[in-house]
């Protein structure tokens, strides 16, 4: 659902972008300690839970990142820019020691489920920092008349 802002078919600003993207975080994201966002409501891959009201399915790193990529794309100012920081940290913190990040995450216990490594949680997650540093060269350019 981010992807007609993210191949440019919507502005990020767009409306229906902005609806969309709060429909999924306030309908995906996991309402336990370890948050994140979940695929889809009722996603039963490796699920852990039936509670779907606070736990939609499990919380995958790209999915969160999505949103990610949202924040930084919609961003005019430093301060909005700063909306992504939290769930970059959210992704490093589900990093193993040796830098592996999974394909998801138990939502009560933060540990690895399914693939791990994931090739498309690491890609997603450089791309997503690579975003951010050209979107702060890009704000920090900008004229403030």
């Amino acid at each position: 659902m981010y992807a007609p802002f993210y191949f440019g078919v919507f502005e990020p600003g767009d409306e229906k972008v902005v609806n969309t993207m709060n429909a999924i975080k306030e309908r995906l994201w996991v309402k336990t300690e370890v948050g994140g966002i979940a695929r889809y409501e009722g996603d039963t891959y490796h699920k852990v839970s039936d509670h779907t009201q606070d736990i939609p399915g499990n919380p995958w790193l790209l999915c969160t990142l999505w949103l990610a990529q949202w924040y930084i794309a919609k961003a005019e100012t430093s301060e909005e820019l700063q909306e992504a920081i939290p769930i970059l940290e959210w992704v490093a913190k589900r990093a193993l020691p040796s830098g592996v990040l999974a394909e998801q995450v138990h939502p009560f216990t933060n540990q690895p489920l399914s693939v791990s490594p994931l090739t498309w949680s690491h890609a997603a997650f450089v791309t997503t920092v690579l975003e951010y540093v050209n979107k702060v060269g890009e704000i920090d350019v900008r004229p403030s008349f």
